[in-house]
């Protein structure tokens, strides 16, 4: 099954200090650079853009690649002065953020409960680390040494 294309729709405030984009489909690596140019266009077309809110409604999913865009605006906004928002964030795609650590980042003060992005990690070592092969006294992977 292919992702659905993505599209991305604008609406500008009156006074050009605020734009809404609303992004659909799938951010991924083959369309990754075309969201880019797209979502960064109003930093370039409006000076005194004050706000960018990225609305997450349609938005099916993102890669790696379209996560490391979305950092891309950020620090691109964040250089502007413009404050960036990620609005309508499906549950999938907080949980992203959260795994990879950059919820809080690109949404700050997100966090109810304190550390859930360490929780996370934690888990997700713990599943890695129980499948392991035990080591044995000396260190080594793999169990108990053998003669021959």
């Amino acid at each position: 099954m292919t992702p659905a294309a993505m599209e991305v729709i604008t609406a500008s405030s009156s006074d050009g200090t605020v734009v809404r984009l609303e992004v659909h489909g799938f951010v991924d690596y083959d369309c990754a650079d075309h969201f880019l140019a797209l979502v960064s266009r109003p930093l370039e077309a409006s000076p005194g853009l004050r706000a960018l809110h990225l609305d997450c409604k349609h938005l099916d999913g993102l890669d790696s690649m379209g996560l490391a865009m979305v950092l891309m605006l950020h620090r691109r906004t964040t250089a502007a002065g413009v404050t960036l928002y990620l609005d309508q964030r499906s549950p999938a795609l907080e949980r992203l953020l959260d795994i990879t650590g950059t919820l809080e980042y690109l949404v700050p003060g997100s966090k109810d409960t304190p550390s859930t992005s360490t929780e996370s990690q934690a888990m997700a070592y713990r599943l890695t680390s129980d499948s392991a092969p035990a080591a044995d006294r000396s260190g080594r992977p793999g169990g108990p040494e053998m003669t021959s």
